[in-house]
């Protein structure tokens, strides 16, 4: 049975120690000068080192070469998740009172530090302080925050960082070249990215990959995203950049593609938040982006909120060309209305239309438009309705005043008007005002009621600051 790549390369001594030249050079330092702490801590993410070191600096103490295999009776590991309470470490204080069989030092090395219960670490709390002379602890954790402040205190204490991707691409390579692995920079970039910063991580997807090279060809960057079930990177940038640009067609459709082809949302989901981390500062729009993201895995449906989180702010394309217009203009293609045949511009019914009880001021001053074509108020409710639910939820609660060329909506209350008014909207509005045969028109919204027809309830309306137009039946006038 082949031995895994990690284990194979696992480094043999202080100086074969890859990225972590902060923490090699001291205990190098110490040890040339005999100075040997009672305890030492190693903290730090998974796979950069802590194991090795502690074994290493564990032999070398006591002048030992060291490998792999190597075993010896004054040198004791202990798995603290598997030995973890407190008639352990009880054990273990009766244990290191006995002085080492043909070793300088007993070194005891307590890896996952962090798992011993409470009541272990008070019991170990003052053999920590005061060992025997000949006892040496080395304690690793990937969670120093478990730690008790008492525990920490008593120990030299030696923070170990994430591999950087230029130290772990340089170490990959080496172990691609011995091991005859023929694989490209871009592959093994993904590979170190794929990793975190963890070595043993990076190593064991190389050792995952290897077989792909068996039959001479080179391992690429596609090959590496298709075996890890990635999405393809210039798939993330094309879905982002699609949210960036509301582009609701485009993102489904992606999503759809990333589905069929077996790409779990979360892996989607933490390539994006990369992607975003390492853009930000040339694409800062995208922060919000990058703490909604983070909700995704957490999802009953982690699919659908993706779909959600990234279509929330987007518009779908209409039917026809999309209309631009300069709030509060609207405006539309003079070739299209041309087809259309161009009315003559009629009043709407009397039932429909509110008329101005008093005169508006000036309005600012708008392009005049070229064509203009009849209103029809109901046909183009009954079109938004079908088309553009969001505009028809609006514009159904207003009424309307045709004066010309100008389309006064009045939206009774600032919500509605600020719904009309956005950008978003007006290229959907124009595009219905033309399929319904109104043509160019100049569109003004007044976040307020309309004005009573009646000039008395015009006057008294002015005199209370505003009001709306009520019909009453008569019975409602009549008296006994």
């Amino acid at each position: 049975m082949s031995k895994a790549l990690y284990r194979k390369y696992r480094s043999k001594s202080l100086a074969e120690i890859y990225g972590q030249n902060h923490v090699v050079d001291v205990l190098q330092g110490a040890l040339s000068q005999g100075k040997i702490a009672h305890a030492y801590l190693l903290t730090g993410p998974r796979g950069v080192g802590k194991t090795s070191i502690a074994r290493i600096l564990a032999h070398e103490i006591n002048g030992l070469p060291y490998t792999d295999n190597s075993t010896h009776l004054d040198i004791i590991e202990i798995d603290a998740a598997s030995n973890n309470g407190v008639e352990d470490v009880r054990d273990l204080r009766e244990k290191v009172q006995i002085a080492p069989v043909s070793a300088k030092k007993k070194v005891y090395v307590i890896d996952e530090v962090h798992m011993l219960s409470k009541a272990a670490f008070n019991a170990l709390l003052k053999t920590l302080e005061e060992p025997p002379e000949h006892v040496v602890f080395i304690l690793a954790t990937t969670d120093v925050d478990k730690l008790p402040a008492t525990i920490i205190s008593r120990t030299q204490r030696f923070a170990l960082h994430a591999i950087t991707p230029e130290d772990a691409v340089k170490h990959l390579r080496h172990i691609a070249e011995q091991e005859k692995i023929a694989i490209d920079d871009e592959a093994l970039a993904l590979v170190a990215e794929r990793g975190d910063g963890s070595f043993r991580d990076s190593i064991s997807l190389l050792d995952q990959l290897q077989g792909l090279s068996d039959s001479g060809e080179t391992i690429t960057k596609k090959m590496v995203e298709q075996i890890l079930g990635l999405a393809p990177s210039e798939e993330v940038e094309k879905l982002l950049d699609a949210y960036e640009r509301k582009d609701l067609e485009t993102i489904v459709k992606l999503l759809s593609e990333s589905e069929t082809n077996g790409t779990q949302t979360t892996m989607l989901v933490a390539q994006m938040v990369r992607y975003i981390r390492a853009h930000l500062v040339e694409k800062p729009a995208l922060l919000p982006l990058l703490d909604t993201l983070l909700e995704v895995p957490k999802s009953s449906s982690p699919s659908v909120k993706l779909l959600t989180v990234l279509a929330a702010n987007a518009v779908p394309k209409p039917k026809t060309a999309a209309l631009s217009a300069p709030a509060p203009v609207i405006s539309a293609s003079v070739d299209e209305l041309k087809k259309r045949k161009p009315k003559t511009i009629s009043q709407p019914k009397p039932a429909t239309e509110v008329e101005a009880a008093e005169p508006k001021p000036e309005p600012e001053a708008k392009t005049t438009p070229k064509i203009v074509g009849e209103l029809d108020w109901p046909a183009l409710i009954n079109y938004t309705k079908e088309h553009f639910v969001a505009i028809y939820s609006v514009l159904s609660k207003c009424s309307y005043v045709l004066d010309g060329a100008t389309l006064t909506i009045y939206t009774g209350n600032a919500f509605y008007k600020k719904k009309l008014d956005d950008s978003r909207y007006r290229a959907s509005l124009a595009q219905s005002l033309l399929e319904t045969g109104a043509g160019e028109l100049l569109l003004e919204t007044i976040p307020t009621p309309p004005p009573p027809k009646d000039s008395l309830a015009a006057s008294v309306a002015a005199i209370m600051g505003g009001g709306e137009e009520v019909s009453v039946g008569e019975e409602a006038t009549s008296t006994t």
